[in-house]
């Protein structure tokens, strides 16, 4: 279905099926935008959400895609703009996590943070400033992890902090067009991933490192992302949003 004067504004989602990615795709599609879901492998997770969006009476699409292949980025914009007729606003939500020391961490590891966190939403970036309508909006997803600094975690946050870097510059290279581009930075957050083989103990510990003492949710990074999506966040443009509680 080609739809060129599609009513709503369109957004693509990247890691969109779960955890913070789906709490994003819920919001924007609350907030009455028609949602593409992009998954890497998680197909029925997706369809599931799609799903359910549209019987809510929104609007989505489950599309797949691996971030890191510019090729599939620009299927995912293809797709996205045959079923809606344009592209408003991208998240670059999709990311993984490995933790070692420095010297411990091997090779694939590192090129796979690389691949996906770094490059992949460099992918996405180049295709949306060369897709986006004017007046569109990116929002990368980063980690307050770039200001903790904490041990283990080096190798991901070093491809975050690059994500910011580029955050700020292409918010300059799109001078003229009204796209802004920001990036949010989670502290912990309660997803199923975050929680996975941790001692209560340890997530207690965690929560109380900011002071507001809990854990994020995904709706309250959701809530941040869409206010940046917004009309009434278009004069936040090349900053980071630290969404943790005060923690950093």
């Amino acid at each position: 279905m080609n739809t060129q004067t599609h009513p709503r504004q369109v957004a693509i989602v990247t890691g969109g099926s779960r955890g913070i990615g789906a709490a994003i795709s819920e919001r924007l599609a609350a907030n009455g935008y028609a949602v593409a879901i992009n998954y890497a492998g998680r197909r029925d997770d997706a369809e599931a959400l799609a799903s359910r969006l549209t019987a809510q009476g929104g609007e989505a699409i489950a599309l797949q895609a691996d971030v890191s292949d510019p090729v599939a980025v620009r299927r995912l914009f293809d797709a996205t703009e045959a079923r809606y007729g344009g592209v408003d606003v991208l998240v670059n939500n999709a990311g993984v996590m490995n933790l070692a020391p420095i010297a411990e961490f091997d090779d694939a590891a590192f090129d796979r943070l690389v691949a996906i966190n770094l490059k992949g939403s460099f992918n996405g970036m180049r295709e949306a400033t060369r897709r986006l309508r004017d007046g569109g909006r990116i929002v990368n997803l980063s980690t307050s992890l770039v200001g903790t600094k904490l041990e283990t975690y080096g190798v991901y946050a070093a491809t975050k902090a690059a994500v910011e870097t580029m955050t700020a510059i292409v918010s300059k290279e799109l001078r003229g067009r009204s796209i802004t581009v920001n990036a949010v930075a989670p502290g912990p957050t309660a997803t199923e991933l975050f929680l996975e083989g941790k001692s209560p103990e340890l997530i207690d510990r965690m929560a109380r490192m900011n002071p507001l003492e809990r854990l994020g949710t995904p709706e309250d990074i959701a809530a941040v992302v869409a206010f940046l999506a917004s009309p009434q966040g278009g004069w936040v443009n090349g900053q980071v949003i630290r969404a943790n509680g005060g923690m950093v």
